[in-house]
């Protein structure tokens, strides 16, 4: 998936956590945001791979694309460093279901992910498309249908 499908993901998936949390909307957001963004700092070519050049290399190199950084034990040691250095508990909670929703996203992908990294077996759903098709398109815009209607519900209880 690209770039925008991925942070629109975040987006919604944080959002939909907002409905059924009393965390502030708007951390959720910024941490679901990052979060879906995350993991594709092993991607040189990426939003965040670019913004991080040096980091990326490093990470590529050692691990590779789609492997650590796309794993459950990625979420989990990002979850007990960020529990450790004692961060906000909204922007966590957005960070870690942003991290998830990437993950789902790449597994509707045909290379899928190694979510049981360090083990070598690939996962993917049983219905994939390639990065950039129309099916990509379509999921996209079915996100930001959802995104507007969860955003609606948390935004106008928030204020």
């Amino acid at each position: 998936m690209t770039g925008n499908t991925h942070i629109i993901g975040g987006l919604a998936a944080s959002l939909a956590i907002s409905q059924v949390t009393d965390y502030d909307p708007v951390l959720l957001v910024v941490g679901g945001v990052i979060g879906a963004i995350l993991p594709d700092i092993c991607h040189g070519g990426s939003k965040i791979g670019r913004t991080f050049p040096f980091l990326s290399k490093i990470i590529n190199k050692i691990f590779g694309h789609r492997s650590f950084t796309h794993s459950l034990l990625f979420i989990l040691l990002l979850a007990a460093m960020m529990n450790y250095f004692s961060w906000n508990k909204a922007i966590m909670m957005g960070i870690s279901v942003g991290v998830a929703s990437h993950l789902i996203l790449d597994m509707a992908t045909k290379n899928g992910v190694k979510l049981f990294f360090p083990l070598k077996v690939t996962v993917r759903l049983p219905i994939t498309t390639r990065t950039g098709s129309i099916v990509e398109s379509i999921v996209f815009a079915v996100l930001s249908l959802l995104t507007v209607y969860f955003g609606y519900g948390a935004f106008t209880n928030y204020f």
